[in-house]
């Protein structure tokens, strides 16, 4: 029903002589002389003025200049992957791209320059006389300068922050920092002018969205996967400034040959969305016709005169007087045959448009006859004859309700069978297993402990129902009450939710591993209830919940001076020396984070959440996993890119919390030290700078007469997040730095995280683990 013209290009070309170049200096400029064009160093792209011919006959053709980006080898409009001034045309041959004291900007003769970035609109201070536009073999134009102050290189305007129908590798599409990043569709075939159709990230929905103006026609559904050949990497970005999607390529899979041939999306103007060379149709806008939610069509409210099955059909057609024209908006030259159908839709007088205009709308609105090679061509709104009665379109939907209860009724049942008999065999494994003698002999109150089994019953009275008032917070177990028992012993509750990222094994593992640790910066488990549907951790109460509450809100990480965090940092250092060293069992904790660092009544940390810890064997140098859990961010390399866990992949957490309570900062949050870093990024470049002490959150600046002390501890935090293993010091070895009983080697170079989640991997892919809709993968990567 309609049309739609974006191209995704990714391959390269061939490599041009040696004389071409792809630098623009201070003061030259780049003519409208065909001959006259940059060229990436290594031949993939070229750039510069271009003439473009449109209209139906030779006798009404017009034509315009663009400064366009082409791959070399395919110098044609329809090519194009870039147009600096797509909606501002020239309209002769004098256009000059120019660097100089303004900025960057396009110069024509009769009319205003086309500014396309001013040095007014940037606080740096910038050598004029050093900027240079640079033409990249990725596609992006690149405006650069150097920093006075710094005299670093830094980045002023760029092509890939103002994209226009064609999405490259590593251009991002989305929000960044408020502003929205989407491709936008020709006017028509032969007017590359901003037309009807856009392809945007939808941020919330994790979707590609294709709308006609602002009705939304397609979408990928809620999450991204469009990749049947797995010739693509498409990677999902989300922070508190910026949530965006950008691809890269897999190159390795291919041939040079075979990725110029086949590596390539296309999206052309009659709306198709295919594969290159494969021909692989994704979407064809003319599919969604508002009564279809098939592949990721969207339904959407048409007027009432218009039936399900009534469509567009190009006819030849002929009408018996003028006044069957209408052409009110025949001259406006902003609306392409897409806006003209679209608004012939709505109205229920129009029958068609006409089929020959180029721009602008001229609308059937009497009666016509089918003509033969005489006639006029229109799209003409073709009704559905095969009306069914209305008592058929009554039963049709109640018969298949009625068929929908009943199938979900009998495949809950089914359901419910199955989880009663595997909730009765856990529990039954549980009490019989060799760990669980353990648990029996805690519960017979040998060792000084007691561990309870406690009814469902029991808990929702102490819970008052799971009120919401008691609900102290959510993770990826469930739910965390707050209870009170019957004598007054204030508790607090894990409940395993049936949506909950975690499951029995976690479950089952949190219970027999906390069950038999006890120290003071451990968190105490009272017991556990297994009942029907519920399965439930009762812990002891910490009045003051987690440690990232306090540091990562600006009003209460005052109340935490630095006595007091240094404090807690040793505390969770000595929780982790107990659980490496002094357990009955050798534990690595694999999610050690701020948010499962609990603080009691006096601000003492205690280590929570025991689901992903693994035994370690005290003879292992290092285990491997196949599937990796935790937080990507907190995570150490090796376990993160090989599933390789020791104590060290510890050590690497208690790094990063280290310098998070330092800082106040988390580690995700985005810093800029000449390129953008993450906060271990940032804490490593002030060291090596000798500005170390930048670092320390400001609002400890009245209770922080010690800086050696703080020096200490990022030093420490830097040594702990070091990218080998063996560089790291064992978890003594931080308790003897904390003491001041051992001096401080140098750091190196630490491993650099991004700080978001994996949520689930498999190392034996070495990949993340996909989700898959209509065959484009994307790895989901979200901050914990």
């Amino acid at each position: 029903m309609f049309s739609f013209r974006v191209l995704v290009l990714i391959s390269g070309c061939f490599l041009l002589t040696e004389a071409a170049t792809n630098i623009l200096n201070h003061g030259d400029k780049l003519s409208s002389n065909s001959s006259d064009y940059l060229v990436s160093p290594e031949g993939e792209v070229s750039i510069g003025f271009r003439k473009q011919e449109y209209g139906r006959t030779w006798e009404d053709r017009d034509s315009a200049y663009y400064l366009a980006m082409w791959c070399t080898e395919q110098d044609t409009s329809y090519h194009w992957v870039w147009l600096a001034n797509r909606d501002d045309p020239i309209v002769d041959n004098s256009g000059a791209l120019i660097v100089d004291d303004t900025g960057l900007k396009i110069t024509r003769n009769g009319g205003d320059p086309i500014q396309l970035f001013s040095l007014r609109s940037t606080s740096m201070s910038i050598n004029i006389s050093d900027t240079r536009v640079v033409l990249q073999d990725s596609g992006n134009l690149v405006l650069q300068g150097t920093n006075e102050e710094t005299g670093e290189n830094v980045v002023l305007w760029q092509s890939f922050d103002h994209p226009t129908d064609t999405f490259l590798p590593g251009m991002k599409l989305g929000v960044i920092r408020g502003r929205r990043l989407s491709l936008t569709s020709w006017l028509t075939d032969s007017i590359p002018a901003s037309g009807s159709f856009s392809l945007e990230w939808d941020p919330v929905g994790n979707r590609l969205v294709i709308r006609l103006r602002e009705r939304v026609l397609w979408s990928t559904g809620h999450i991204l996967s469009l990749n049947p050949n797995k010739m693509y990497n498409f990677t999902y970005v989300s922070s508190l400034d910026e949530q965006y999607l950008y691809y890269t390529i897999v190159a390795s899979e291919y041939t040079p040959a075979e990725l110029t041939k086949s590596a390539r999306l296309e999206f052309h103007y009659y709306g198709g969305l295919e594969f290159g060379g494969s021909r692989l149709v994704i979407f064809d806008s003319r599919t969604c016709a508002g009564d279809s939610t098939e592949n990721g069509c969207k339904r959407w409210e048409g007027t009432k005169c218009r039936n399900k099955g009534d469509k567009y059909e190009i006819r030849s057609i002929r009408y018996t007087n003028q006044d069957a024209l209408n052409d009110t908006l025949l001259g406006n030259t902003s609306l392409s045959i897409d806006d003209c159908k679209d608004i012939c839709w709505k109205d229920c007088s129009c029958f068609g448009v006409n089929a020959m205009m180029d721009l602008g709308c001229q609308f059937l609105s009497g009666p016509y006859e089918e003509a033969g090679l005489d006639g006029t061509s229109f799209q003409v709104i073709i009704r559905n004859g095969s009306r069914l009665k209305t008592w058929i379109w009554i039963l049709i939907p109640i018969a298949m309700a009625l068929t929908i209860i009943v199938s979900i009724s009998a495949l809950f049942y089914l359901r419910r069978r199955r989880q009663i008999r595997m909730e009765e065999e856990f529990v039954l494994g549980l009490m019989t297993s060799d760990d669980a003698s353990d648990i029996r002999e805690l519960r017979t109150g040998n060792n000084g402990h007691n561990l309870n089994i406690y009814t469902a019953q029991m808990i929702v009275s102490a819970t008052n129902g799971f009120s919401p008032e008691n609900l102290l917070g959510k993770g990826g177990f469930g739910a965390v009450f707050k209870g009170t028992l019957g004598d007054g012993l204030e508790i607090a509750i894990k409940r395993l939710s049936r949506g909950s990222t975690q499951g029995l094994v976690e479950f089952k593992n949190e219970l027999i591993l906390i069950a038999k640790l006890q120290h003071t910066n451990l968190v105490r488990l009272l017991g556990f209830c297994v009942q029907g549907d519920e399965k439930m951790l009762v812990y002891e109460y910490l009045p003051n919940k987690s440690l990232d509450s306090f540091i990562f809100d600006d009003s209460k990480r005052k109340l935490l001076d630095w006595d007091k965090r240094s404090s807690i940092i040793e505390g969770i250092a000595q929780g982790l020396l107990y659980l490496h060293k002094y357990s009955r069992l050798r534990i690595i904790h694999r999610d050690l984070k701020l948010s499962n660092i609990l603080l009691d009544e006096n601000m003492n940390p205690k280590i929570s959440d025991f689901g992903m810890a693994r035994i370690y064997k005290t003879n292992e140098a290092g285990s491997n996993t196949n599937r990796i859990v935790g937080t990507y961010g907190y995570m150490s390399p090796e376990y993160a890119m090989d599933g390789i866990f020791s104590e060290k992949s510890d050590v690497y957490s208690f790094g990063v919390m280290v310098l998070e309570v330092v800082s106040g900062r988390k580690n995700n949050s985005h810093f800029e030290f000449g390129r953008p870093l993450n906060l271990v990024g940032y804490a490593w470049e002030l060291w090596k700078h000798g500005a170390a002490l930048e670092l320390i959150d400001p609002s400890l600046s009245d209770s922080c007469p010690k800086q050696y002390q703080v020096l200490r501890c990022i030093t420490l935090g830097l040594l702990c997040v070091e990218d080998s293993p063996s560089d790291r010091p064992t978890t003594s070895d931080v308790i003897s730095v904390l003491n001041g009983e051992m001096q401080l080697p140098l750091p190196k170079h630490p491993a650099f995280s991004t700080g978001r989640r994996i949520v689930e991997a498999n190392v034996v892919d070495k990949e993340m683990e996909n989700y898959s809709v209509n065959g484009l993968t994307m790895s989901t990567m979200h901050a914990r």
